[in-house]
């Protein structure tokens, strides 16, 4: 299994499982993230301001890598670390706090079962700018693949949950009777391409910067979350009035922070010796652990749409990653 198929080659059998457990506790916290934050909620509101919670996410993460070069998890460099090659990652960290930041703005523009669907694209456009930047040429059963991918997540947003109460107990009520119609803006257009296109710069910059420099990754990441604390405090100081940094806080949502922390340092790992692509596969697959949790923890109700998408998902792993 090769680095661009999701692999780390040369591995032996148990460092390579130790790898696949990292896939599968990343698929797992991704999975989680939209229930838990379901079991924040307070009268059907969350009790603390998102920006909190985007920046004690980069503080952790922040301290994390701090931790682990001062504990000697990893090997700092004998010449000490050189200052220089921190510049490209003020890029990497405003591509992905401008992506955060559209996600709040194109709710705007169209309605959100719109933006669910027609977010997938970005799998596409992540695919696109893999090749063209890193020079890896896609077959046609990998292309398939993504293809199916794009599609299995369509299925999943178009209706892979409902819910169950409303199911059992007869018609909605009349304040749900009429939901928000399918709309977009050509304004929202606009910005959901611009969406799609910075959601795959951002994967493939950053895999390009933790790959080229020779520099362990706990120091790369601290570089990324330096100026990710820097941007996001001053999203959150310029946000206005509001809740405290940490006033509405519950022992979930501090799940929340430190799951997403995690995942975050994960991710960083299969973005140095995975993929991008591999990256795809793990977002695409939570979206199976987060039906099953939402169905168990919410009370949600799976639909024959949500089987359609798994099974289109795990052919999809089959197609990209079978020989």
């Amino acid at each position: 299994m090769s680095v661009e198929e999701g692999g780390v080659p040369g591995l032996g059998r148990h460092r390579q499982a130790r790898w696949t457990l990292m896939l599968l506790l990343s698929t797992a916290m991704y999975g989680a993230h939209a229930p838990l934050l379901a079991l924040c909620l307070v009268d059907g509101r969350v009790p603390f301001r998102p920006s909190s919670a985007v920046l004690l996410t980069e503080l952790t993460k922040l301290l994390l890598c701090s931790f682990s070069l001062l504990v000697g998890w990893q090997a700092w460099p004998a010449a000490g670390p050189p200052w220089r090659q921190a510049a490209p990652f003020a890029l990497s960290a405003l591509l992905y706090s401008a992506n955060n930041n559209l996600v709040i703005y194109l709710q705007r523009y169209m309605d959100p079962s719109t933006y669910q669907v027609l977010s997938n694209l970005k799998i596409g456009s992540t695919a696109f700018l893999y090749c063209l930047c890193l020079h890896h040429r896609l077959s046609a059963r990998q292309g398939l693949a993504l293809l199916l991918l794009m599609i299995a997540g369509a299925c999943y947003a178009a209706g892979g949950l409902q819910d169950s109460v409303n199911t059992l107990s007869g018609p909605p009520p009349a304040a749900a009777a009429s939901p928000m119609p399918l709309h977009i803006t050509p304004l929202g257009l606009l910005l959901l391409s611009l969406y799609c296109l910075i959601s795959g710069l951002s994967s493939v910059y950053t895999e390009l910067l933790l790959k080229r420099q020779r520099l362990p990754l706990a120091l790369q990441n601290i570089f990324l979350y330096t100026f990710g604390v820097l941007l996001n405090l001053g999203l959150h100081a310029g946000s206005g009035p509001g809740p405290g940094l940490l006033e509405g806080f519950s022992g979930w949502a501090a799940l929340v922070v430190l799951s997403q922390a995690l995942n975050g340092l994960l991710m960083s790992a299969v973005m140095k010796h995975g993929s991008s692509i591999t990256r795809l596969f793990v977002v695409s697959c939570s979206l199976v652990v987060n039906a099953v949790l939402s169905a168990a923890l919410l009370r949600l109700q799976l639909t024959a749409t949500f089987f359609l998408a798994t099974l289109l998902i795990g052919l999809a792993v089959r197609l990209y990653y079978g020989s």
